[in-house]
């Protein structure tokens, strides 16, 4: 598998789903990456990832007072979520990118920009 370092190449989905599904035939775990197991592993990701921010609150925009440690392994935590999520989309045959912007699309008209600060303003839920 060839790596990435950063810089050399542009991170696409379609690049993380290669790579992906180089990792997993590699190992011979195709056979376990069934839609049910990945989501299952996924949600177990969302997890890990909810337990980084359960005890801290509200905190602000960039992370200003976390150390680089917990910046990293919020990184790692974010990209299990990611990995898991492109490769559950490309063994249901799903284009992520293509769902992610027809979902953009959708949520638009949904929520049009003139009505975006009233919405807002009397706490309506934004997300979809």
């Amino acid at each position: 598998m060839k790596g990435v370092l950063e810089g050399e190449e542009s991170v696409t989905l379609d690049l993380l789903k290669e790579k992906m599904a180089d990792f997993a035939k590699e190992r011979d775990w195709e056979r376990f990456h069934s839609p049910r197991n990945l989501l299952l592993a996924l949600v177990g990701e969302v997890g890990e990832l909810s337990e980084i921010f359960q005890w801290k609150g509200e905190v602000a925009r960039g992370l200003p007072d976390w150390k680089e440690e917990e910046k990293v392994h919020l990184g790692e935590e974010l990209s299990d979520v990611l990995l898991y999520l492109v490769r559950l989309s490309d063994i249901c045959g799903v284009d992520l990118g293509k769902a992610a912007l027809r979902k953009v699309q959708l949520n638009a008209l949904k929520y049009p920009a003139k009505t975006n600060n009233k919405c807002l303003s009397n706490g309506s839920d934004q997300s979809s």
